[in-house]
């Protein structure tokens, strides 16, 4: 009788060696592949929020204001922007509920997908209070000198609340928003949701108190800019020339 042909144990082995081989060789070509779409996904998010605050902050385009509609009509804040983009505090989208978990079906507009672990929006609270918890799984911050100021009075500086007209929309080249460090944010005692770097500050924004960039594709991260561009970027205080740019006190 011919005996029955079959894989000897050499054959066999040399086999799982090859597979092994091609394995190793791929791993890393999908993990790129992976991290280069969560990537683009983040870019598209920042993207869309950036189109957002174009509507936002036009005179003729934008609809409610929440409480910053008893500003003067063409005047409002970053941080209602924000809070309209979460729908916490004045424009409360989530029902009867205290607290809404994101993400939520499907909803969940200010997200990196490199960050994981939800966020816990609270009512009734704004971004910069802890509206949105906890600080390590915030994806996103906006620029904090569209949010707060230095300026020097009386041989101090201050830290003083701005208001923002549509003229910010003539400044193309001004960062709005990026991936930021939630981690690193909270262990410097502050919110992720605003950031911005220290410059030549010798007040409030001294130290880097404010500067966490999160640093999470492939060693970049996205920086987005009032026009809508969005960038990777592994130095993103060479990537701009206006970092310092503060808007005029109102």
């Amino acid at each position: 009788m011919r005996r029955q042909g079959g894989f000897t144990l050499i054959e066999l082995l040399i086999t799982i060696a090859i597979v092994a081989v091609l394995i190793s060789i791929m791993l890393p070509a999908l993990g790129g592949a992976r991290s280069s779409a969560r990537s683009f996904r983040c870019q598209m998010s920042q993207r869309a929020v950036a189109f957002d605050f174009a509507i936002f902050a036009d005179d003729l385009l934008h609809g409610a204001r929440g409480q910053d509609d008893r500003l003067p009509d063409d005047q409002f804040r970053l941080e209602t922007f924000q809070e309209k983009q979460y729908q916490i505090d004045e424009f409360w989208g989530w029902g009867s509920t205290q607290v809404r978990e994101l993400p939520f079906e499907g909803n969940d507009p200010m997200r990196c997908p490199s960050v994981e672990g939800p966020v816990e929006l609270h009512r009734d609270t704004a971004c910069s209070r802890g509206g949105v918890l906890p600080a390590k799984n915030i994806s996103f911050g906006f620029n904090l000198r569209l949010h707060r100021i230095e300026e020097e009075r009386d041989g101090r500086v201050g830290f003083y609340a701005v208001k923002l007209t549509t003229d910010i929309l003539s400044h193309p080249g001004v960062p709005l928003l990026w991936d930021v460090d939630g981690a690193k944010a909270d262990a410097n005692g502050v919110s992720p949701v605003f950031s911005a770097p220290s410059m030549d500050s010798r007040g409030p924004f001294a130290n880097d108190r404010y500067w966490f960039p999160g640093m999470r594709h492939a060693g970049s991260m996205n920086l987005t800019f009032i026009d809508g561009s969005v960038h990777a970027t592994r130095r993103p205080l060479e990537d701009s020339l206006e970092w310092g740019y503060q808007p005029k006190l109102r």
